[in-house]
């Protein structure tokens, strides 16, 4: 072989091959500082390249082919674990490695919150599903309204400072060791930017507040079976509270009796309590439970109708509607058939 032509091989060879190590040491990314904290999220499933790839656009390595040779030469590819971790930019690979080998040290928790749960129910479920001191989390939810009323006028009027009504259902992802009043901030922010959507210019016609919406809602909850009639259960509600007849509820008077308790005798409702809509005129002292977006919507725009008594005489949890009350005397003689 020429001279010249092995020369031009030779030369070919070491560019390429600085080439190569230019690529492996060159950082992929510019102006991340190094020492600062940052959350990755490796998801199930994702290959060591994607691992790479994901720790040097935050800056945590320098470089992701570098991350995936070095991986491959320690043997551990293919053994990174997905999870949520905490890492700091400009780590050494050796280290990131090892992390990654050993596994999360982040812990979330998903905590469902159905429509309709009440304050007792949703301090239980986080205090199960997350760890979350139950009484603490209870306490403050039952009196605490107060320290996050500054930015939310609507909670100046709860009742003795509890926010039910006032925790939007959802699933929430919670970080080990969140704080209670973490927990409570996001539920009601959920609860804000959720109830912005609600178009309140019916309800205000009425002289009804957004507290007054949040109560009728926390009864839709607990009295409508079935989506679709929660429109038509709170035009009841509505007819009875412009003609002043007491709502005479089940719900409310189940608010203040025992958890777990799925029945109003006749004597239950001779019981002079707060919640007792037999007994009061008028909406309750507050919610009776947490309403999603389907209810409060229905509370600020009932169907329009002239009913003033509905009966559960489906199975499915349908309700007859009735404007008089023998109208309403029959379909309560269907619920004792059917039930």
């Amino acid at each position: 072989m020429p001279l010249a032509i092995l020369g031009l091989l030779i030369v070919l060879a070491l560019t390429a091959g600085a080439t190569g190590w230019y690529l492996l040491l060159k950082p992929d990314s510019s102006g991340i500082a190094a020492g600062q904290s940052v959350e990755i999220v490796i998801d199930s499933g994702t290959s060591t390249a994607g691992i790479g790839g994901t720790l040097s656009s935050a800056g945590v390595v320098d470089n992701a082919r570098m991350f995936r040779l070095k991986a491959r030469n320690s043997d551990v590819a293919g053994k990174l674990k997905a999870g949520t971790y905490a890492f700091v930019t400009g780590s050494r690979y050796e280290d990131v490695l090892a992390k990654l080998t050993k596994g999360p040290d982040i812990v979330y928790y998903d905590v469902v919150i159905p429509e309709g749960f009440t304050i007792t129910q949703i301090a239980a479920r986080f205090a199960k599903q997350a760890g979350v001191p139950e009484d603490e989390l209870l306490a403050l939810l039952t009196t605490g309204a107060s320290q996050f009323a500054a930015d939310r006028p609507h909670l100046a009027d709860t009742n003795g400072g509890s926010l039910e009504g006032f925790l939007f259902p959802a699933t929430y992802r919670i970080k080990e060791g969140t704080t209670s009043e973490q927990i409570v901030i996001e539920m009601l922010d959920a609860f804000d930017e959720n109830m912005a959507s609600v178009d309140m210019t019916f309800a205000t016609s009425k002289n009804l507040t957004v507290f007054d919406v949040v109560t009728i809602a926390s009864i839709l909850e607990r009295e409508a079976k079935v989506a679709k009639e929660r429109p038509l259960v709170s035009s009841v509600i509505y007819n009875r509270l412009n003609k002043g007849m007491r709502l005479q509820l089940c719900a409310t008077v189940l608010y203040e009796m025992p958890v777990g308790s799925d029945k109003v005798t006749y004597e239950d409702t001779k019981r002079d309590t707060p919640y007792n809509t037999y007994v009061h005129d008028g909406l309750p002292p507050g919610p009776i439970s947490n309403p999603g977006l389907a209810s409060l919507e229905a509370a600020a725009h009932p169907a329009d109708t002239k009913y003033l008594y509905y009966v559960l005489t489906g199975k499915d949890g349908s309700q007859t509607f009735c404007e008089t009350y023998d109208q309403f005397q029959k379909a309560v003689k269907v619920n004792r058939q059917n039930f």
